[in-house]
């Protein structure tokens, strides 16, 4: 079983995967690494503008090859894009890692997110479109958690805690 890295998150967009990401490594005296943050420095531009111009299947493509190399080459808290675990492939890679699905409901990505158009999958009938990601989403995200966390009116510490309590690992 790989234990490397110490900690995966996913779930969807803008359930505090990267705030979260950063107090698990602070508490666990590791680094923390994003994949989302590894494309845009990677092709210097936002995941949006890469979406706009290269289509989704473009980026997917890009997602699952950064998402490869981190999961090889970081040994931290790792949080993974929204809709990375869409690749079969990576949710091969996934198996028997310690992974958190940090989960949420409609009404607190509204509140979380305001399900802006800045994010390209949600830019017509937001809420529609989300419960739809989730739809699709929702069972291949309980299929590579070792533990599910939901964020629903918590802070980001108490988040943290949670998924630390799950995994059953304790902070340094």
């Amino acid at each position: 079983m790989s234990l490397l890295p110490v900690i995966v998150l996913v779930g969807p967009m803008g359930v505090g995967k990267s705030t979260v990401g950063q107090l698990l490594a602070g508490r666990l005296g590791c680094g923390y690494r994003d994949t989302d943050d590894d494309i845009v420095a990677e092709r210097g531009r936002t995941i949006a503008e890469i979406f706009v111009d290269e289509g989704e299947e473009a980026f997917r493509a890009v997602e699952k090859a950064a998402v490869a190399r981190a999961l090889a080459g970081h040994d931290g808290v790792l949080a993974l894009g929204g809709g990375a675990i869409l690749d079969a492939g990576t949710r091969e890679l996934l198996a028997g890692r310690r992974v958190v699905y940090l989960s949420m409901d409609v009404e607190e990505a509204v509140r979380r997110t305001g399900l802006n158009a800045a994010r390209p999958l949600l830019a017509v009938n937001p809420r529609r479109q989300w419960r739809d990601l989730m739809e699709a989403r929702r069972h291949l995200y309980e299929g590579v958690a070792t533990a599910v966390v939901a964020t629903d009116g918590r802070t980001p510490e108490e988040v943290a805690q949670a998924a630390l309590d799950a995994l059953e690992l304790k902070d340094v």
